[in-house]
């Protein structure tokens, strides 16, 4: 809201020091105010904060990764530097022993990830919430759940600077503070709160702002599966598998690991951690294309082989269960990408099974990502994260331009920008 009249209002106005909107790296921003003695005001849309932390923690909360620094600074892609100079005041160590300073023990997982030994988020956010509303000095942390803010009002006559406001059940409201921290999320997930709707919202302020991005997403197949292919499989999983993406200077990504098929497409982690490569292929070119091996533990000679033992009276489907233990989903996709004549041709079949071609066409719609990219620009922020068009308005999270594969990425760099948000800020009102 940029009216020059202010808006009419339903609750009285509040005046505070720090105004934080978003209740997910908020929160860690809120932290660091709260150790320093500064009072915060935490507001959020939903109901409750922690909404998409909740959700993270679903299948088991993955809070970072404990791999060495220089390769945890590299999943970062383009934004390595900036990210690195976050986790420099927040890393995976720093993480652990927070949550472990609220009674939340974390453990290493096989995979390299850290995890509470519990697996659950809300114990963490439930303790995380007390110590907030309940230092041991100084001011709690105040929570103002059900405010969403729609933007800023004009500077009122005799008034220095422009309100935030907020909308509410029971009306708006006006909050003028002496410093911000917006930590709004991406745009996935906008049942959980993170929409993308503070982007206007910025960029009418000047702010430089990348467009936002699905990240680790699902792809929709160029031409889409056939019925029976997709009615029979869909949400089953090809397990043991590997999956390569090439670009004209080479292999830009190979690995092995999972992902399922949809009525549509496929997703999954395999997928997802190849996501930023397909999607800005489709963005560059239109398509982008997957290269599934069906068998990466067995070379493609001995495939060939395989595939050309004499099979007698025995069917096709039958001599490949038999011979390379390829059935269900995987034999089914070698029936839906080739054709009759390839299928029942040894040496097109076995090179098929090592690299068949799967052309994707779009990535899914934005909201249903894990994550996203693009987002506010670091070129505009200082190293703190405030911006420098707005002067006492600060930045974390989701809603800064980054993005990360899943596998403790995501929270880490969430929690590591909003500490420093919250660092921001104290240093900015000590300077005032």
């Amino acid at each position: 809201m940029n009216s020059s009249a202010a808006p009419v209002t339903a609750l009285p106005p509040l005046t505070v020091d720090v105004a934080i909107i978003g209740g997910g790296p908020g929160l860690m921003a809120a932290q660091v105010l709260c150790d320093a003695g500064v009072a915060a005001h935490v507001f959020d849309a939903m109901p409750s904060v922690g909404r998409k932390f909740l959700l993270a923690g679903k299948g088991g909360l993955n809070l970072t990764h404990s791999e060495g620094a220089d390769t945890f600074a590299g999943r970062y892609g383009a934004r390595r530097s900036a990210i690195e100079s976050l986790l420099a005041g927040l890393d995976a160590t720093g993480l652990r022993a927070w949550a472990e300073s609220l009674g939340v023990e974390t453990f290493v997982g096989s995979s390299g990830r850290v995890f509470p030994v519990d697996m659950k988020a809300a114990p963490l956010l439930r303790a995380w919430l007390h110590r907030l509303r309940h230092p041991a000095e100084g001011h709690g942390v105040q929570f103002h759940m059900r405010h969403r803010w729609t933007g800023w009002t004009d500077a009122a006559a005799g008034e220095a600077t422009s309100a935030l406001v907020f909308e509410t059940p029971s009306g708006s409201r006006l909050v003028h503070a002496r410093a911000v921290v917006l930590a709004l999320g991406g745009g996935s997930w906008a049942r959980l709160g993170s929409n993308g709707a503070w982007v206007p919202l910025l960029v009418a302020k000047g702010v430089a702002v990348a467009p936002l991005l699905p990240a680790n997403c699902g792809f929709d197949v160029q031409g889409g599966w056939t019925s029976f292919f997709s009615d029979k499989f869909a949400g089953q999983p090809f397990k043991s598998v590997a999956i390569s993406v090439s670009h004209a200077n080479g292999v830009a990504f190979q690995r092995k690991g999972e992902f399922v098929a949809t009525a549509t497409g496929v997703e999954g982690s395999l997928i997802y951690a190849a996501s930023a490569l397909l999607r800005d292929e489709i963005l560059r070119t239109g398509s982008a294309t997957i290269h599934l091996d069906l068998l990466p533990d067995m070379s493609a000679e001995k495939v060939l082989a395989e595939v050309r033992h004499p099979r007698g009276t025995r069917s096709l489907s039958s001599h490949l269960k038999s011979r390379l233990h390829l059935e269900g989903i995987k034999a089914a996709m070698l029936y839906e990408r080739l054709g009759k004549e390839a299928v029942n041709d040894p040496v097109q079949l076995a090179a098929a099974i090592k690299a068949l071609p799967i052309n994707l066409q779009a990535a899914r719609p934005i909201d249903e990502a894990i994550s996203t990219a693009g987002g506010v620009l670091f070129e505009v922020l200082t190293p703190q994260l405030m911006l420098e068009q707005l002067p006492g308005v600060f930045c974390a999270g989701e809603m800064l331009d980054w993005e990360a594969p899943t596998g403790g990425y995501l929270l880490q760099a969430c929690f590591a920008s909003g500490k420093a948000a919250g660092q921001g800020v104290v240093d900015y009102l000590r300077s005032a």
